[in-house]
């Protein structure tokens, strides 16, 4: 079976806030109902006048007839097309907390398999996230909807199918913070606060402790990843994975012939040049994503299911962000091979659906991955040093630089920012002023003066560019503000005692991560990361 139905009567959520977007806290009005009804300007205040369909999921599908439940902003109006009077409304906060199915709803739990750390882990499946429906907007944009946290579903197996208010809040802040930066994402759209108790062991060391819950409402415009496929093709499912991919391909690959005897050929190389894209992304950013099992590899290359991420300060190729990858399999430097494995992967499970000729080919397009990730991930680098048109050299000058921040310990993100915020002549004359704090530690380096003259020579090289013309250039590219674990942290810390300032801060400031801004400077976030921050710790358990 394909799907399993949810019965939203499994929750029992004593629901005390929403969050909204980054707009603001949803007080808990008297509840009320409507029925659904009709909104030309398709711009809805009330829930009453919006719906969602699951029809395009379940005609194609089978469902399990067994429902039992046992173990086994912008966001808001831009892609829901909701008025942001509705995060007022007690009909939203049911809604998003999972006490109310909207209007043409079918809750479902999908299956799906995986590779978690390098080993075939048989079934796993939707164990805490629901998929509540589709919403089409007026855009013509098809967003899948989830809620995560939400109780458990028949693969919840051990689980409670529950989420913690820490992982949470980061999922929330994380995925709306990599959209403004520019990386293919999930997004959240609101954030709701449980006064539940959820037991977590976090790091697994037999420490558990009780943690407030939390629903996350996500969107993506489509949740299948690599695992959908691998558990149809390892339990020998052929018939529903051929059902699978040609509706993929039909909802999310326009550019591919339904009637191309190659489809599934061409979806394969759409993929593996789209995930070097993606993970080429990630590495222009510092952000590791902890986790890369094949579960969590979207089939539509976005970044989903963010767990132990984390944005690297110090560069270091080596940097892990979950303390429970204790074999350091996805560390960021490391992150590029397993997306070539994870894509070995999605190749064995289209397999049984290749002849020979097309086989022998995927295998050739599988050997382009690497390819296409250098050719990305040198256009990115040499993008955020400004550089313009090709030099022999230039792939020499990013690895020079990066070896010298590696030595140094020079934070990523700073780094780039402040080469994007300096000028020629200051560089010229290793004249560092003292607020370009990451650049100091990199000038301590001995061939850092060697680097600079490289640099600035490389530099006039560019035609028709300016000093000005390039650090305006390297400002749009370079953000000054990431979500460091240590402002997660501190967001979470409030959030725990019911203060979401912060978290509302945040979300304000990630929204525009490339401008400096005055509330996010009176906040630290552009200087170094407080000493405590050395001892933040995350894990994969939430």
């Amino acid at each position: 079976m394909w799907w399993r139905l949810w019965l939203p009567a499994c929750l029992a959520w004593g629901c005390v806030t929403a969050l909204c977007g980054s707009r603001g806290l949803c007080p808990a009005p008297n509840a009320s109902h409507a029925e659904p009804g009709q909104c030309p300007r398709r711009r809805a205040a009330e829930l009453c006048a919006w719906a969602l369909s699951s029809d395009s999921l379940l005609d194609p599908f089978p469902v399990d007839v067994i429902q039992e439940n046992y173990v086994r902003n912008e966001v808001l109006e831009n892609i829901l097309d909701l008025d942001i009077s509705v995060k007022g409304s007690s009909d939203f906060l049911e809604f998003v907390s999972g006490g109310k199915v909207i209007f043409g709803s079918v809750p479902l739990a999908h299956r799906y398999g995986g590779h978690q750390f390098g080993s075939w882990a048989g079934q796993l499946g939707d164990g805490r996230a629901h998929l509540i429906g589709v919403y089409t907007n007026r855009h013509g944009e098809r967003w899948e909807l989830q809620l995560k946290g939400s109780g458990k579903t028949p693969y919840s197996r051990n689980g409670d199918g529950r989420a913690v208010l820490r992982s949470s809040v980061r999922e929330f802040l994380c995925s709306e913070a990599m959209h403004y930066l520019g990386i293919p994402t999930s997004r959240a759209a609101s954030l709701v606060v449980s006064d539940d108790d959820v037991w977590r062991d976090q790091f697994y060391n037999g420490n558990i402790k009780k943690e407030r819950g939390a629903i996350v409402l996500r969107l993506a415009k489509s949740w299948f990843r690599i695992g959908s496929l691998e558990i149809l093709a390892h339990s020998g499912e052929l018939d529903l994975l051929r059902r699978l991919l040609d509706f993929i391909i039909q909802e999310h690959f326009p550019s591919i012939a339904m009637n191309d005897s190659n489809r599934y050929l061409e979806f394969f190389s759409t993929v593996v040049s789209k995930t070097a894209n993606l993970i080429s992304l990630w590495m222009s950013v510092g952000f590791a994503h902890g986790v890369c099992n094949t579960d969590n590899f979207s089939l539509l290359s976005i970044t989903i299911d963010y767990g132990p991420f984390g944005f690297m300060e110090s560069y270091d190729p080596n940097f892990v962000p979950n303390t429970s990858d204790d074999e350091r399999r996805y560390k960021i430097g490391n992150q590029a091979s397993v997306g070539l494995f994870n894509l070995s992967k999605l190749l064995q499970a289209l397999k049984p659906l290749l002849d020979p000729r097309q086989k022998q080919l995927a295998s050739q397009i599988l050997e382009g991955y690497g390819e296409h990730y250098y050719t990305r991930f040198t256009e990115l680098f040499k993008t955020k040093l400004g550089l313009l048109g090709e030099k022999e050299n230039d792939n020499y000058l990013i690895a020079f630089l990066l070896k010298i921040m590696e030595d140094t310990k020079a934070d990523f993100t700073m780094t780039f920012r402040e080469l994007s915020e300096i000028t020629a002549d200051q560089l010229k004359e290793l004249h560092i002023p003292e607020e370009f704090w990451a650049l100091q530690d990199l000038g301590k380096h001995k061939l850092f003066s060697e680097w600079v003259t490289m640099y600035l020579l490389r530099l006039k090289s560019n035609n028709n560019d300016s000093d000005a013309k390039r650090r305006t250039r390297m400002a749009t590219v370079n953000p000054r503000y990431i979500l460091r674990n240590w402002m997660a942290e501190s967001a979470v810390q409030k959030a725990n005692l019911n203060d979401f300032s912060e978290v509302q801060l945040l979300g304000q400031v990630l929204q525009h991560p490339f401008q400096r801004q005055e509330a996010a400077e009176r906040a630290g976030y552009s200087l170094r990361p407080p000493a405590w921050a050395k001892h933040l710790k995350v894990s994969c358990s939430s």
